[in-house]
């Protein structure tokens, strides 16, 4: 397993895309509003690595894992955390996000903040396995109801 932060030298953009969307597509007919990983292109896709902090995880050649990382003031945004249907359960989510938290000590940022849709509740559950906890309830823009939940990791000092 081999982890990659992404840089202007990276080229595999297309494969990059498929990954998030095979990841995401469980999603759909699940979450309303959709999942906004459905408007990447491959162009908005190197646009947002290049504004924000991202990884990759490849295994024998093949891009398994992504997450892309956006400082805030008071944690690190983890946001497009994706492993590949035939990746999930090896453990490449929980080295993403290890990444994540040693970027965030790195930044001198006390957390890690991320949203899920309050439909999955799968993956409150891992993620609460995993040491975050539910901070609040959000509506997308045109929405009365809740449709995600944040959700924060204090980091150990």
């Amino acid at each position: 397993m081999t982890i990659l932060r992404l840089d202007s030298g990276f080229s595999r953009w297309d494969e990059l895309l498929a990954l998030i969307l095979s990841s995401f597509a469980y999603m759909n007919g699940r979450i309303d509003p959709p999942s906004s990983a459905l408007g990447l292109t491959v162009e908005s896709l190197a646009a947002k690595a290049q504004a924000e902090i991202a990884y990759v995880v490849i295994q024998d050649g093949a891009l398994v894992g992504c997450i892309f990382l956006r400082p805030e003031a008071d944690c690190l945004y983890v946001g497009k955390l994706a492993v590949a249907p035939a990746a999930e359960r090896r453990g490449v989510g929980r080295r993403l996000l290890g990444i994540a938290e040693d970027t965030a000590r790195a930044l001198s940022l006390p957390a890690l903040r991320l949203e899920t849709r309050i439909e999955l509740t799968e993956n409150h559950a891992v993620f609460g396995r995993w040491g975050f906890e539910k901070t609040a309830e959000n509506a997308h823009p045109g929405f009365t109801r809740v449709t995600s939940i944040e959700m924060r990791k204090r980091l150990p000092v």
